[in-house]
């Protein structure tokens, strides 16, 4: 239940002091999806800087240079890879033909596998995440095709966000939830994992009465954003099924580690309280086939799990 955030600033209208108010503003938000370690990437002229601490994000000072025009952030819950250990936490570097970073907010069940099957190169970072930044790596470019192989590969829910060193900003995205918003009178372009995130750090920000639309984000889709502003596209092939009672069966990893998933389960069940569902109900949703991050979303919204049990039993 990590959250994703970031914007990019292509029409350079908007004043540095409302830029770096934005940056606090969207990362204190996400928290709501995380607050066991929080980061942010950013370019200062041709320098890729990550910038991460394994605190919660309203107690960090996210400072960005003057001039910064992308930033691209993270706030965690550790599902995998201690946060007190810095690089297991988000952004993570990468380097192909341009040094980036990515970001991701979901669970990933195949990174061992594909390190071993793609004879990845030995890593200290236990996070399920850093498999993507491999994965990429190896195909030595960061192009809509190195990051549909990735997209292809991995077996779990995801989005990416990666932000390179000529200040594009892509989305790969899977099952999990993206929200992104263009300013057009600004050019300004600014996301969030969820519309609830994007509105309650807008609602303290000067741009809350400014004019938005939204950007479509489906399952499938990888999106690039240019420095200049103009969005590219292209697609990848989702991995998983869409029925949700029969996806997690396409992956032979997925919840095959007992030990594994019995602690997913403890951390569901001991969060399952404050957001209005009973142990019960999580296990119910774990026996329909429904995975970690799934079930994760049901705890967010409640009132989809009752409508799920409406249709299963139609």
């Amino acid at each position: 239940m990590c959250a994703l955030f970031g914007f990019l600033d292509y029409g350079h209208s908007v004043s540095a002091r409302v830029l770096q108010k934005l940056v606090q503003l969207l990362a204190n938000a996400s928290e709501v999806r995380g607050t066991h370690a929080c980061g942010i990437a950013y370019n200062q002229g041709k320098q890729l800087t990550v910038y991460k601490r394994p605190k919660p994000a309203h107690k960090l000072h996210l400072r960005i240079p003057n001039g910064t025009r992308v930033v691209m952030g993270h706030t965690r819950f550790t599902t995998q890879g201690s946060q007190k250990m810095n690089y297991n936490n988000h952004p993570f570097r990468g380097t192909v033909d341009v040094p980036f970073a990515l970001a991701h907010n979901g669970v990933l069940y195949n990174d061992g596998q594909l390190r071993m099957e793609k004879n990845l190169p030995a890593t200290p970072i236990e996070t399920d995440s850093y498999i993507a930044v491999q994965l990429i790596e190896s195909q030595h470019k960061l192009s809509f095709e190195s990051l549909r192989y990735m997209a292809e590969e991995v077996c779990g829910s995801f989005v990416f966000t990666v932000l390179d060193a000529s200040n594009s900003l892509w989305f790969v995205k899977g099952d999990n939830p993206l929200y992104l918003i263009h300013f057009p009178d600004l050019g300004l372009y600014i996301y969030t994992s969820t519309p609830d995130i994007m509105t309650t750090a807008l609602q303290r920000s000067a741009l809350h009465w400014m004019r938005y639309e939204v950007i479509d984000a489906e399952e499938g889709d990888i999106i690039r954003i240019t420095p200049d502003g103009k969005i590219e596209r292209s697609h990848f092939r989702p991995t998983l099924a869409f029925n949700p009672r029969h996806r997690w069966n396409m992956c032979s990893l997925c919840w095959d580690d007992q030990e594994e998933e019995d602690d997913n389960l403890a951390l569901l069940i001991d969060m399952c309280g404050y957001f209005g569902m009973t142990e019960d109900e999580i296990m119910e949703l774990r026996d329909m086939g429904y995975s970690y991050d799934e079930i994760e979303e049901f705890m967010l919204n409640p009132s989809a799990f009752q409508e799920t049990l409406m249709f299963e039993e139609i």
